[in-house]
């Protein structure tokens, strides 16, 4: 089985990309050297789910070179890279189904032909893989041993499944490992979107009011990019901790009614649907961009604006114009769909290098445990998060001190005291 792809021409182009960011995560290799000695996932079929990048690229080979079979199919239809793909079909023998600007329908085939191969362990971007195959595909799931999950979005869908019973394996919440959402979260989210919208619009962010719908680890890094860029930030939030955080970190904090009004630029990080809608489009200034950096496209309620316009038009290649009944015009990047991967690269290597190590430590993790847990979300192991901050570490060159015995020993005793 080859896979579906859009071009197998593109693969000496898609090569050269996944070996320039393979040179960027130094901590992702190693695991592969190390993977490739001990194959620790001999015999073991691996279903995944996730943006078809130069990034993942690397992730699969690590998991091949651990003796694993993949088969891997796009978790977002704009944000597969046609050279990648073709290169993990040709040069690295991946069956992979995916091709950048494919349909609904296209995009669940991929998902059924991917859930085809009958995968042991799950790699799911956003919770879909997981979802079909619990409601369309319950005939594979006897010989699933595990999962795991990589975004925040994903990860509240398996909770949710996880409290009503619905969920039949257990899955790691690889989203929640410190080593990746206090980075991959706020320093690739917050760079690759601004690197989105920049490309898709090539607009001054210095001077301009930029709005950030919700303050997660996302919408931090998004909102700190956006200062160092020169813009006024105003942050939305409905969580008042975060809405707190915010204020304390130097961001206005407004509701979303006025935020519309004011904004010149939004960007929508929440995780949730119809965060901006068709009482802020109405009262939004001429010109306004409009970009999603959520995971999934519900998060700007793009069939809502498209009712309120009366015209609407390409004006760039991931630019829609809506022209609106007074004439004013609204700006909507990349379909609504995720900004940084549908208009830009996605995040830098040498951030997923940290995210993807999380993946490939706890896809060994779980095939050791098997049978040993539970079907509910697993945070990743304490070791595993210490293990790869450790190696990200000394790949930079970075030393830290060790404790002395005598700290060690005053950190686990409680007698002494002042």
């Amino acid at each position: 089985m080859r896979g579906e792809i859009k071009d197998a021409a593109l693969a000496p182009s898609g090569v050269l990309r996944v070996e320039w960011a393979d040179g960027q995560m130094p901590v992702l290799r190693r695991i592969r050297e190390r993977f490739a000695r001990e194959r620790p996932l001999e015999g073991v079929r691996v279903g995944a789910c996730l943006h078809v990048t130069t990034e993942t690229a690397n992730l699969v080979r690590t998991l091949v070179a651990g003796g694993a079979q993949v088969a891997l199919c796009a978790s977002n239809p704009l944000s597969t890279q046609d050279d990648v793909a073709a290169a993990l079909v040709v040069e690295y023998g991946v069956p992979t189904f995916a091709v950048r600007g494919e349909d609904r329908t296209t995009y669940y085939r991929h998902i059924q032909q991917v859930l085809d191969t009958r995968p042991h362990l799950t790699l799911d971007d956003g919770a879909d893989l997981v979802t079909t195959l619990h409601r369309e595909r319950t005939d594979v799931l006897p010989g699933v041993r595990g999962g795991t999950e990589e975004t925040t979005t994903g990860v509240v869908r398996l909770r949710a499944m996880a409290r009503s019973g619905a969920l039949r394996y257990p899955i790691v919440a690889v989203n929640d490992a410190k080593t990746k959402h206090w980075f991959d979260n706020r320093y690739g989210t917050g760079q690759s979107a601004v690197d989105g919208i920049l490309r898709a619009t090539n607009v001054l962010l210095a001077g301009r009011t930029v709005v950030v719908c919700g303050y997660g680890s996302c919408g931090r890094g998004v909102a700190a990019r956006a200062r160092g860029m020169g813009a006024h930030v105003l942050v939305t939030e409905v969580d008042p901790l975060a809405a707190l955080e915010a204020v304390m970190d130097g961001f206005p904090v407004v509701p979303m009614a006025e935020a519309a009004r004011r904004g010149e630029v939004f960007v929508t990080v929440t995780g949730n649907r119809d965060v901006i809608r068709r009482e802020h489009f109405e009262v939004m200034r001429d010109g306004a961009v409009l970009a999603n950096a959520g995971h999934f496209d519900v998060e700007i309620d793009v069939a809502g604006l498209r009712a309120l316009s009366t015209r609407t038009r390409r004006v760039r290649e991931h630019v829609e114009e809506f022209t609106l009944p007074d004439g004013r015009r609204l700006y909507l990047l990349a379909e609504g769909r995720l900004v940084n991967l549908a208009a830009a690269e996605g995040h830098p290597a040498a951030v997923m290098d940290m995210s993807f190590a999380n993946q490939a430590l706890c896809v060994e993790w779980l095939v050791r445990s098997a049978g040993e847990l539970a079907p509910r979300v697993y945070p990743v192991p304490e070791e595993i998060d210490r293990q790869v901050a450790a190696l990200k570490l000394e790949a930079m060159g970075v030393r830290i001190d060790q404790l002395t015995p005598e700290q060690r020993r005053y950190l686990e005793s409680w007698e002494e005291g002042t």
